[in-house]
């Protein structure tokens, strides 16, 4: 059974420190017994990051679109898992208001980071809360998954504004935690790249972008924001053909 003892040396084991802003993707089954189940897992790293940030992706993309276009900050299940759904609505959180890629948020700067969230143009915007994350060097931890449910890729495709990534306009409902409402006009993704996201890998290698470990009995990856912001920079500036189309080998000349 994995401990918080244990979660804190893993930590300590790659380096992040106490003040560091940390983003997870987890598989819960993926690492296998927690002490504490998902509660444990959150206040594992919550009690090793005294002074830093500790954010959960909270999606709801499954759940909000134009057929069922509410986002209820105090209401709306995530889509994504057993610790995300945990995450939404424990009382020392705070959930953004963004209507499909919420994020839940635990620290002292939770609620500063996460503001302005009900302003959301499309999943990843620039100015938002997943472009931030370049801007405070986040570690990027996949415990249990692959780079396939790596969200912040998504946020660089929209800061260098890659084309057909985006849907029509449509228009959602966020209700915030006091009841009120405010309509949005917003676009989501128009179809689903993340599969391929596998192709960048050989990339991100290369450079040493990622780190790989173990938590409980799942394997780890630690993932370097900025790193894998440049090295995405570089191979969309030499793209001949959609990356995030298909399963195809990067050709190494467009990164190295």
């Amino acid at each position: 059974m994995l401990t918080k003892a244990e979660i804190h040396e893993f930590l300590e084991s790659l380096g992040i420190k106490k003040s560091d802003t940390v983003l997870v993707h987890t598989s819960m089954k993926a690492i296998g017994e927690v002490e504490g189940g998902c509660d444990g897992l959150i206040d594992g790293f919550t009690s090793y990051l005294t002074d830093g940030l500790f954010l959960v992706p909270t999606h709801t993309w499954a759940n909000v679109n134009e057929s069922q276009p509410i986002y209820d900050v105090r209401s709306t299940i995530p889509c994504i898992g057993a610790l995300p759904a945990t995450a939404a609505f424990r009382k020392d959180g705070v959930r953004s208001l963004h209507p499909t890629h919420s994020i839940t948020g635990f620290g002292k700067r939770a609620e500063e980071f996460l503001k302005g969230e009900e302003n959301a143009t499309a999943p990843c915007f620039p100015g938002g809360a997943w472009a931030r994350l370049y801007d405070e060097d986040a570690r990027i931890l996949m415990l249990g998954v692959g780079i396939d449910k790596l969200t912040y890729i998504h946020a660089v495709d929209e800061m260098i504004d890659l084309p057909n990534r985006l849907s029509h306009e449509k228009k959602l409902t966020v209700i915030d935690k006091n009841g009120g409402a405010k309509e949005i006009v917003y676009r989501s993704h128009s179809h689903a790249t993340s599969q391929y996201f596998v192709n960048y890998q050989k990339p991100f290698d290369h450079y040493k972008a990622l780190t790989y470990s173990t938590l409980g009995n799942a394997p780890v990856i630690l993932v370097d924001t900025k790193k894998i912001t440049e090295i995405l920079k570089r191979i969309w500036s030499h793209a001949e053909w959609d990356i995030c189309s298909l399963y195809k080998e990067i050709p190494e000349d467009w990164y190295i």
